[in-house]
């Protein structure tokens, strides 16, 4: 009696533990589907940044007469060109299968791709390699950017999203540490036969070992429950396989919704113009802290600390008030403040100001991306997820290379001019301030932040103003969003109900 007794209180005990446990987690990451697509985006990010590691490691080695240089852009460039012609047919294709089954093959084609890469012995193989990885992920990441809203509740998509920045993001320096492991196991192994044969070198082995996290990856996802809308549903609507006269359309109504609608069009501006801003800051943020702070212990490590300091503490608090701020008001100011206090940032010669305005610039900046996308997982319809996040991530990427690319031409431009008008320094009522280009480029990057932020509000207020007019806090009048998607093409489904249905 005594045993059954205890018997039956450690399975009493073991029911509650696991019902705290399933209580923690949906508190935390909204639903056990979600914890577990987290777990697989963590393992997903590792593997990426260890692979785009040893990936460059590999074409510094392949590079033809020792240019190395010449060699990693290339492939780097591999893995960006594609999203700027295919992305739009690739949102199409996420928006029209099975996401999961999308999911699970870009997987195990990512991880047959690893696989493959430590027997690459030319710049040519890797830059083949290098695109059909771009392809899988083009796929990969739209598709679980759709997924999101159909197994994490309405209000803890802030919460959800902030946790993806974290895994997206958060994952490098352990995939940097992972790789210095690799590299001291790859020097411990006997020269054998066998370890040529395998190509067990440093590359090789981050290589398997990226290929392995890509099929837990997939492990994990198959375990997953995803909302699916039958088959034949779909095929009633002409959405569903290789109709290229429907696929023609639904591009269309992809482009027209990013055009009309103007919460779609406020993230996309907003994100795409305030990247351009605060891309510059990338190549110039050193040279800036170099030149012209004033300071015995003036150092970027202590800039960089803070700016990520403040973006950390931005996207928590982001999380914690996700349902007591205004999301689409919030959006435009962020940005708008962000730009201010870059503005302030670039125009203050003391460390003592940098230091605490570059964290508010940081404050600012963290939950843009988490507003931004939550505000699309609210807005777009299941069926238009795949083209609305295709656009948005091939914009933000395009943005992003051309401020990297343009900001060290403007900030030599911009010095020379400055010499030739001014000699170097501005005289603003009575006080001289030095204008290198340097300068005059973050000054630049802070107003087109700014005028990112000024852009999406007035798309907002644009469209309509029952768009700002909240029942709640955060919440959207959806009727008088879905009043601006006209004009309508009379072959539109978009009132056909069924297009409001769940599918995955």
């Amino acid at each position: 009696m005594g045993d059954s007794q205890s018997s039956s209180a450690s399975r009493m005990g073991e029911a509650m533990s696991q019902t705290r446990q399933a209580g923690r987690i949906e508190s935390m990451f909204g639903s056990r589907e979600f914890f577990r697509l987290w777990i697989a985006q963590v393992i997903s990010a590792t593997g990426d940044w260890l692979g785009l590691l040893a990936t460059i490691s590999l074409a510094a080695k392949l590079s033809p007469g020792g240019n190395e240089g010449t060699a990693i852009a290339i492939v780097l460039a591999t893995r960006i060109a594609p999203g700027f012609f295919l992305a739009t047919a690739a949102g199409i294709i996420v928006d029209r299968f099975n996401r999961k089954r999308l999911l699970l093959v870009c997987d195990i084609g990512r991880a047959m791709v690893m696989f493959s890469l430590p027997f690459v012995d030319s710049l040519f193989g890797l830059i083949i390699a290098s695109f059909l990885l771009e392809i899988f992920t083009m796929l990969w990441s739209p598709a679980k950017e759709a997924i999101v809203p159909n197994i994490v509740p309405t209000e803890k998509l802030t919460t959800a999203n902030s946790l993806n920045v974290a895994a997206a993001y958060g994952m490098f320096p352990v995939a940097a540490g992972i790789a210095a492991l690799l590299a001291k196991v790859a020097e411990s192994l006997a020269d054998e036969g066998w370890v040529d044969t395998w190509r067990l070198n440093e590359e090789g082995l981050a290589f398997y070992v990226d290929g392995i996290s890509f099929l837990l990856t997939a492990l994990i996802i198959y375990t997953i429950a995803f909302p699916v809308r039958p088959r034949d549903e779909r095929g009633k609507e002409g959405r569903e396989g290789w109709d290229l006269g429907g696929a023609w359309r639904e591009l269309r109504e992809g482009w027209r919704v990013i055009a009309v609608n103007p919460i779609v069009r406020a993230v996309n501006v907003g994100l795409g113009v305030g990247v351009i801003g605060g891309g510059m800051l990338v190549p110039l943020g050193a040279i800036y802290v170099d030149e012209l702070i004033v300071g015995d212990d003036a150092d970027f490590n202590l800039v960089l600390f803070a700016l990520g300091l403040g973006m950390a503490l931005g996207v928590i608090t982001a999380s914690v008030l996700q349902n007591r701020i205004n999301r689409s008001a919030v959006f435009p100011v962020a940005l708008i403040v962000a730009g201010g206090a870059l503005f302030v940032v670039s125009s203050s010669p003391f460390l003592s100001v940098v230091v605490p305005v570059i964290g508010i610039v940081g404050f600012a900046a963290g939950p843009i991306y988490v507003l931004g996308f939550t505000l699309l997982h609210e807005n777009v319809d299941d069926e238009l997820r795949g083209r609305i996040f295709s656009a948005l991530l091939v914009l933000v990427r395009f943005c992003m290379l051309f401020a990297l690319a343009i900001a060290p031409l403007v900030s030599e431009g911009l010095d020379t001019l400055s010499n030739r008008w001014w000699d170097g320094d501005l005289n603003l009522f009575g006080l001289t301030i030095l204008a290198p280009g340097v300068r005059l480029t973050l000054w630049l990057a802070s107003s087109t932040i700014i005028g990112a932020g000024l852009l999406a509000s007035w798309s907002l207020r644009a469209g309509s103003g029952a768009y700002l007019a909240h029942d709640e806090p955060g919440g959207i009048d959806l009727a008088a969003a879905a009043s601006v998607l006209a004009p309508r093409d009379a072959e539109s489904d978009d009132d056909d109900p069924a297009l409001s249905e769940e599918r995955c």
